[in-house]
Order: structure tokens, then sequence, then C-alpha cells
């Protein structure tokens, strides 16, 4: 795989958030929050035919070579499995959304400090309101530029990201997730 951070045929089209997490669900079949063992090999296999069917040649290694020369590269933390963040930085997303909104709530401090602050209410849950006035202010402290509808589109994806039981807000077990 040639190229500075991504090989130039994963640059094919800019992922929306929502796409991003489509791919995720659709790779992360048992929703343990990884892509592992057979998971993992359907992605690859699957990445392997949108190289050929983008004209990429590939190199002629069998596939279990391929795949150890793509955790190398893409495996930051070596625990072989892939995770959203990492995912995050193979497939072109739309301005790495998920990252930014991963890194932003670190720390367990970091979490709840945000928890007290966008809990306006203080109902124990974060409704779509507060959780879109947390993207908002998440966005501006990144510096990433956003409209009205992308804002929307950003809240819908949390919340089908995180809310397990569907209805419509946060809970503290779903958020901490």
């Amino acid at each position: 795989m040639a190229g500075p951070q991504q090989a130039p045929h994963l640059h094919l089209a800019e992922l929306t958030a929502s796409q991003f997490l489509d791919i995720w669900r659709h790779f992360d079949a048992d929703g343990n929050g990884y892509i592992e063992g057979k998971e993992l090999e359907n992605f690859f296999q699957e990445l392997e035919s949108a190289r050929k069917g983008a004209g990429v040649d590939s190199k002629k290694d069998n596939l279990a070579d391929k795949m150890k020369e793509f955790m190398r590269k893409y495996d930051k933390n070596a625990d072989g499995k892939i995770e959203m963040a990492e995912l995050a930085q193979i497939l072109p997303t739309e301005e790495n959304f998920l990252l930014c909104f991963r890194q932003h709530v670190g720390s367990s401090s970091e979490f709840m400090e945000a928890w007290r602050r966008y809990d306006t209410d203080r109902s124990g849950y974060i409704e779509a309101n507060e959780l879109k006035g947390f993207l908002s202010d998440l966005l501006k402290k990144a510096n990433r530029p956003y409209d009205e509808p992308k804002l929307q589109e950003y809240t819908q994806t949390i919340l089908r990201m995180f809310d397990m039981n569907g209805d419509g807000k946060l809970g503290l077990s779903e958020m901490s997730r």
C-alpha cells in the first residue's frame, strides 16, 4: 500500500458520519465494538474487492500476508482487532467527526464533566437537544465548520450509535459505552 497516510485508492469518496456508522455496523456483526476474527477477514476481503474494482493492482501476496501488513499499519494499539477510532483513520470519513467525538470524552473525568455540563435539565439523560448543544460546542472547539442540517445529522448518528434502548435519549451507561 503506497501513500503518505492513506493509500490513494481509499480516497474514493467522502463518507458522512451516518455512512461510516453503517459500515461499522456491517462489519462489527456481533456489536462488541471491535472488528475482529471472521469480521476482520470479511472486512479485508471486501476492501480487496473494492481495490480491484477501482483498478488498483494488488500485490500477489496471499491474503494472510496482506492482512498482517494491514494490521501492522492500522492496528495502532496492536491488539489484533480494529476499533472505531482506527477505522476512522482508514476510511475517508467526513471531517473525521466520530474520532473527534471520541477524543473529546477520552478520560472518565472529562466524560463526567461533559455529562454534567450538557445534562442541563439534570434528568440523568442527554436528550437530543442537549446532545445537539454538546456536538455544536465540540465542533466549534475543533474549529470544524458545520451547518444546521449537518449538526442534525451528527446528532442523529450519535443517537443511532449509543441509544441502545431506542428511547431517543442517552443514559449514562449508554453514553459511557
